[in-house]
């Protein structure tokens, strides 16, 4: 019996949701959007990166659930030095199921190519000067507002660490966004099948 596209749809939403979220490589981790509307945060207004930072933090057993499995806090602004210059992480967690650091770099605007530079600077450094015998390399995500910009597959491509942008929002999509997600991440799946 053949499925409509419809039905095979809700399918696969019914399989997810019974299986859950299945972690076994370092995309596994990221979601797209994140959505952090329990911050309480203003729809439209402009934020600086240090006002996003000091709210995650001040809820981060709530942005820690947002994050999903596995993952543990290890600090804001840590320090990267090279020489005499010092570089921050803006925040910085352990995730124990893929047994990796993972690097965020918070952008209160769309995704730069300057910033997957930046990240990919600290993974070098974190795999060189703070993982362990026992850890996988480390995993960069760049959190921004927009991460729509065509020329990031170049910004991306080709580079051996694993970074990943994903956008966030500051409050829950509507109805409609939800189910174009939805349908978004099905098509997807169905194309890597």
């Amino acid at each position: 019996m053949l499925l409509s596209n419809g039905e095979a749809n809700k399918k696969k939403v019914l399989e997810l949701a019974l299986k859950g979220n299945e972690i076994s490589k370092p995309k596994d981790i990221v979601k797209d959007p994140y959505v952090f509307e329990f911050l309480g945060l203003p729809e439209n207004k402009p934020m600086m990166e240090s006002d996003l930072e000091e709210a995650l933090v001040r809820q981060i057993e709530k942005f820690l659930l947002e994050l999903g499995k596995g993952f543990m806090f290890v600090g804001t602004q840590q320090r990267v030095t090279f020489g005499n210059t010092h570089y921050y992480v803006d925040m910085v967690f352990y995730n124990k199921i893929l047994r990796s650091y993972i690097l965020i770099e918070l952008k209160t605007i769309k995704l730069m190519p300057e910033a997957v530079g930046q990240l990919n600077m600290y993974l070098n450094y974190y795999a060189a000067e703070i993982n362990d015998e026992n850890d996988n390399p480390p995993i960069g995500l760049i959190l921004c507002t927009d991460k729509g910009n065509v020329d990031m597959q170049y910004a991306l491509g080709g580079l051996s660490n694993n970074i990943f942008a994903s956008k966030y929002v500051t409050y829950m999509p509507d109805k409609e966004q939800l189910i174009a997600q939805v349908e978004a991440v099905l098509s997807s799946n169905d194309k890597t099948e």
